[in-house]
Formats: C-alpha cells, sequence, structure tokens
C-alpha cells in the first residue's frame, strides 16, 4: 500500500509504496538505463530481491518508502527509500550524528535513506527524465521526510546529477573516497604487475606465492555456470566471515537465490580448493553492457595466509583484464588496496537534517571534514603504486 499526491500546475503525481513491487519492471529499468552512471543494484530485481527474501524490510530496520514521480502513466522519476530505525549496512558512518541527537533528548531516527541497502557502489541515486523532474524527486523526498517525522534525509553514493539536484533541494554534500582499478592496456595480469613499482610487486607475488605453495587453486564460474552447490558453499563462506566479525549477515540464503535466478549475467564466482575441496569463495558483480565488476563478498572454510587478497584482488583483476572489463571497484574502504593497484576515487553523498541547529553544526563539520578529505585523498595519490615515466623511461 501507498499514497499519492499530485501537482495541478504541473500535471505531475508523486507516489509513495511500501514495496518495489509497486513500480513498474520495465518502465523502472528503462528509466535506470538513461541515467549516468547506472549499475545493476539499482535494477528493480536487485531491489524486489533484497525486500522479498527479508533482506532490507521493515523487520530488519528498512521500511521501504520507494518514491516515483507519474505523468499520467508515464515514469518520469523514482528512486529507492527507507525509513530507518538504525544506521548499519549504510557505508557513510552518522554513528556520530545520532549519539549527539540523544545526548540532548532527541531521537535520530527515524531517518529517511536514499540508497541501494549494503551496497556501498556509486551510481545514479534519483532516476530522472531530465534535470527538472530530478529537482521535482529532490523536493519531493524532503516533503516526505517532513511528514514521516524523520530527524533527516540521506542519498548515499549519488552521481553529479543527484548532487546537484539535491543542493539545489538544501542538502548538505558529503565527501569520502573508495578505491578502484581502471584499466590501462595491459595485456595480461604479468603486465599490469611490470608496471608496478618493484616492491609492490613483489610483495604481490610473494602473495600469490604463498597461496599456491598452501597447495591452493581457483576456478571462476560466470553465469548460470555458477551451480546451486556452488552458491550454498559460497553462503556458508559469507556466513563464516560475519561470526568472525561477531555479527549476523545482512543478506539472506534466499537473497543470493534470486540473484541466481534473476539476474544469472550479473554474477561471478571465485571458489579456491585445495586438495580437491573447497576452502574459499569470493563473489564479484558485473555489468557486462559497461565492463565493469565489483568486488562485492568472500569468506573461507580455512584460515590460509594471503587468501583473502588473492581470491578478492588478484584473480577478479587478472579476470577483468582478460576479459576486456574496463573497472573494478573493491569496495568501500581499504588503503591497502592501494599497494595492489586499486587508486583513490571520490565518493559523495546529501544530506539534509530538520534540526536547525544541529544542521548548522553538521554543516560546519563538514565543511572541515572536507577540507581534511582533499588533504586525503593528495596524501594517497602521492602513494600512487605504479612506476613513474620520464620520458621513455620508467622510474622506481
Amino acid at each position: 500500500m501507498g499514497s499519492s499526491s499530485s501537482d495541478n500546475e504541473t500535471g505531475i503525481v508523486v507516489r509513495v509504496d511500501d514495496s518495489p513491487d509497486a513500480l513498474p519492471e520495465g518502465p523502472w529499468d528503462a528509466l535506470l538505463a538513461a541515467q549516468a552512471r547506472p549499475t545493476p543494484f539499482m535494477r528493480r530485481a536487485y531491489l524486489h530481491a533484497l525486500h522479498a527474501s527479508g533482506s532490507a524490510t521493515a523487520a530488519t530496520g528498512w521500511r521501504p518508502r520507494f518514491v516515483s514521480l507519474w505523468r499520467g502513466d508515464a515514469l518520469v522519476a523514482a528512486c529507492p527509500a527507507w525509513l530507518k530505525s538504525h544506521s548499519y549496512g549504510e557505508y557513510v558512518f552518522d554513528w556520530a550524528w545520532a549519539d549527539a541527537y540523544q545526548r540532548h533528548g532527541l531521537a535520530y531516527y527515524p531517518k529517511l535513506l536514499v540508497a541501494v541497502p549494503f551496497t556501498p557502489v556509486p551510481g545514479s541515486r534519483l532516476l530522472a527524465v531530465d534535470d527538472a523532474a530530478r529537482g521535482r524527486l529532490a523536493q519531493a523526498l524532503l516533503a516526505l521526510a517532513r511528514d514521516a517525522g524523520a530527524s533527516s534525509l540521506h542519498v548515499l553514493f549519488g552521481d553529479e546529477a543527484d548532487q546537484a539536484a539535491l543542493a539545489a533541494a538544501g542538502c548538505m554534500a558529503r565527501h569520502g573516497v573508495q578505491f578502484h582499478w581502471t584499466a590501462a592496456g595491459d595485456a595480461d595480469f604479468a603486465a599490469f604487475l611490470a608496471r608496478l613499482q618493484r616492491d609492490k610487486r613483489k610483495k604481490i607475488q610473494q602473495e600469490q606465492r604463498r597461496v599456491r605453495e598452501a597447495g591452493v587453486a581457483f576456478e571462476a564460474r560466470e553465469g548460470a555456470a555458477i551451480t546451486g552447490e556452488d552458491w550454498d558453499f559460497f553462503y556458508r563462506c559469507y556466513q563464516q566471515t560475519y561470526r568472525e566479525h561477531h555479527s549476523r549477515p545482512y543478506l539472506t540464503r534466499d537473497f543470493f537465490a534470486r540473484m541466481a535466478g534473476d539476474m544469472p549475467g550479473h554474477w561471478l564466482m571465485f571458489t579456491a580448493r585445495r586438495e580437491g575441496r573447497r576452502v574459499a569463495a569470493s563473489l564479484v558483480a558485473l555489468d557486462p553492457a559497461r565492463r565493469a565488476a565489483f568486488g562485492r563478498y568472500w569468506g573461507a572454510a580455512e584460515p590460509i595466509p594471503c587468501l583473502h587478497f588473492d581470491a578478492c584482488y588478484y584473480q577478479p583483476l587478472a579476470w577483468c583484464i582478460a576479459h576486456g572489463y574496463q573497472r573494478f571497484e573493491g569496495g568501500a574502504q581499504g588503503e591497502h588496496k592501494i599497494a595492489r593497484g586499486l587508486l583513490p576515487t571520490p565518493t559523495a553523498s546529501s544530506h539534509w537534517l530538520a534540526h536547525p541547529a544541529f544542521a548548522a553544526a553538521v554543516d560546519d563539520f563538514l565543511a572541515r571534514e572536507g577540507a581534511a578529505m582533499d588533504s586525503y585523498l593528495s596524501e594517497l595519490n602521492e602513494h600512487a603504486p605504479f612506476k613513474l615515466k620520464m620520458g621513455s623511461e620508467s622510474i622506481k
């Protein structure tokens, strides 16, 4: 069930639905494909799987409030939104803001969030036919936040058009960094290694040698070639990773079953075997149309030194180079990724707080944090792992 309101001047009807199933898949995906930075994680099937599998629902603190704008029967703008009762699974951390509210006797939750649950992959969030529709969608989100009594609105990892529309609506920008690999014409993984500084190259070679000497070999399976047994083993590994961190998995086994059935062409699995038995698995999401890959999840049934780096970085990078992929995103955080050829890449999110005094305090904090982030990015870029070129000669 949902609600709607209309603007007589523009003929736009704003709908708010409590399930992604209320939005038609064809128009949603067509709108997504027309954006500057579409990703598979914003497809209607992906959002449906999160909801239908029980991974992101009101019971887990994610109450769906999908917002869409219609002109007659035409979908002109839409985004996934949730009323949140916590800040888990977001990867843009606002725990300090929530704590400040609590210390002043104010409720930070519920808050309104526009994001892909548990998925810190930058991309288009406010899907719209044009900038005017995107601006109206931003205003509709602010109206929903107010009507719902939410403390705030947060749009995470949006693209430049999203950020501009939200800034015009009165939101504040927050900047972060991730680590991505971009293709540079390497013929194979050996050529990629050859471009690295000597100490970085030797470190990777030593780590891969330790994995081989432990008797581990990898196999890669893509799409429909990934079997149910493969998915079962992967999920056991995925659960093990969370157990080791004394937490519970965000995603259910049913979510991955739905991915295997509804979006099989978007998945690549690496399975590590030793003496014939499976010992680890890593899962990579694929966007074949845009030749992009995204490191997602991993886990191991046995502790093997350096296996994580090989399964999550070196094997995917080698696969991307061999298959002509142009980008590999290694996920949120992790300065250690620089030494492995993934370079710092700026990210951004947009925030609005209803309370004027807290909004002013956060605005001041973000200005100072933004300056620090600029310095941090400059420092990170000074530690790029690739050889410097001087004319035709390489140094380092």
